[in-house]
């Protein structure tokens, strides 16, 4: 007898096996942005660390602001001169905590109930326009992120806020704070917003001279177009008569 021809046979993939292939790419993807992440966590974690003995140089805010200027105003140059945290006013530290964080020798960097008002009223108006950001918070976004308004920018803070009470002093947050915040455009540092407003140190800085100098904080570049402003006069009265309450660090 003549044996029946073999039946050729095709390989085939099994359903499982043609999701694999996509499996594995989607877990790779994710295993990168999760490395990408921690090692991200990391440098700010080291980089913090180191700043508890040098003084940091220029900040995200900075270094965006610098660009900008660059591409605007070429002829402008960021104004900034680090001075000791002994070399500013006691005036405009009690101004800008009784301005910004009545609590802050206190709290642990955040003020939750700060926080829940934000996010009430961010719900409320259907977009981000309030954070609750303590002095610690401010400057985890100052030094490492950029002005855009979103939930994981809001996240990356709270963590960043969480290294620099790690790792730092409430005086140390303090002086970096002090040396980094904006104040004007190009303007960045107590010692650079004293002589651009007053032409006077930061050391000599009064109490008048300090409250009006907090009250910009929020929004610095528009007060430095807007320095008449009749708000700016009035809220600087009230800083001022909240600053001998102002607890600072030692």
């Amino acid at each position: 007898m003549t044996a029946a021809p073999a039946h050729g046979r095709t390989s085939r993939t099994s359903p499982s096996g043609a999701r694999l292939g996509p499996a594995r790419w989607i877990a790779y993807g994710v295993s990168v942005f999760v490395i990408a992440v921690l090692a991200t966590q990391l440098y700010f974690f080291i980089q913090i660390g180191l700043w508890t003995r040098i003084d940091p140089g220029s900040t995200a805010f900075m270094r965006a602001d610098a660009w900008t200027l660059a591409k605007t105003h070429p002829g402008i140059a960021l104004q900034r001169t680090w001075v000791p945290y002994e070399q500013i006013s006691r005036n405009l530290k009690r101004a800008i905590i009784a301005s910004e964080d009545a609590d802050f020798v206190n709290n642990n960097g955040y003020e939750t109930d700060a926080i829940l008002q934000a996010w009430e009223k961010n719900k409320a108006r259907g977009k981000i326009v309030a954070g609750g950001s303590t002095i610690s918070q401010q400057l985890a976004r100052n030094l490492f992120l950029s002005r855009e308004k979103s939930y994981v920018r809001k996240a990356q803070e709270l963590v960043i806020t969480w290294m620099l009470e790690f790792w730092l002093t409430k005086e140390r947050i303090f002086e970096i704070y002090l040396n980094s915040v904006e104040w004007g455009n190009g303007v960045y540092g107590a010692e650079a917003a004293a002589r651009y407003y007053y032409k006077t140190s930061a050391a000599k800085l009064t109490a008048g001279q300090s409250a009006r100098l907090a009250v910009m904080l929020p929004r610095p570049k528009y007060f430095d177009d807007h320095r008449n402003s009749a708000y700016l006069a009035m809220r600087a009265r009230v800083i001022a008569r909240r600053m001998g309450a102002a607890e600072l660090p030692e």
